[in-house]
Parts: structure tokens; sequence; C-alpha cells
């Protein structure tokens, strides 16, 4: 046991691994250009704002199903609507999720 405690003690006093402990790594600060960034955006949020869009779309459909199905005693159609608002829902989340994380990675990238 004392080997490896020496060993470990002559490389943590190595006065090399101090150099390297200072920063191997250059400073560098990516950015995207002005015209990429701002078409960026836009994508981004039209994306995320047409899926949400989509979403509530769906869950309202799904509800309107549903509604038809119990009150004409369609248990299949009153179901199919229960599953259509059920993944609206988990597809809504998902989107949101979705765009909060690439949102908060484009943000980290531009240094902001």
């Amino acid at each position: 046991m004392s080997h490896i405690l020496t060993t470990l003690h002559a490389v943590a006093a190595d006065p090399g691994l101090a150099i390297l402990a200072d920063g191997p790594v250059p400073a560098f600060n990516p950015a995207l250009p002005d015209p990429v960034n701002n078409s960026a955006k836009t994508i981004l949020s039209w994306t995320a704002g047409g899926g949400l869009t989509l979403a509530v779309l769906g869950g309202l459909s799904g509800w309107a199903l549903t509604a038809i199905g119990h009150n004409t005693e369609r248990a299949a159609l009153a179901a199919r609507g229960k599953q259509g608002v059920l993944w609206s829902l988990i597809g809504a989340g998902g989107i949101g999720m979705t765009s909060s994380l690439v949102l908060a990675v484009y943000k980290m990238s531009k240094g902001s």
C-alpha cells in the first residue's frame, strides 16, 4: 500500500502537472454568424410553437371524441379519445422539454 501512496505523492508533487493544471485548453468562445443565428432562432420558435399548437388541437379533438363516444354509448370511440388526450399531453410535455433543453444549450453556446 505504501508504494501506491509514494507514487501518488510523487505524481502530485510533479511541477509538470501544475503547468497542465493552469489550463491547457485555450480560451475559445464559439459563436454563430448573425444571419445563421437569426434564422436558427426563427426555426426553433416556429417548430416549438407549431408543435405545441398541434398538441393542443389534438387534445381538443380527443376530448371531443370522448364526449361523442360517451353520449352515443360508443365505448371504443370514447377510449380512443382518452388515448388521444393522453398522447397529446405526452407530446406537449416532450416538445416543451426538448425546446427548453435546446434553448438552454443554445444560450450556453452563445455565452450569454
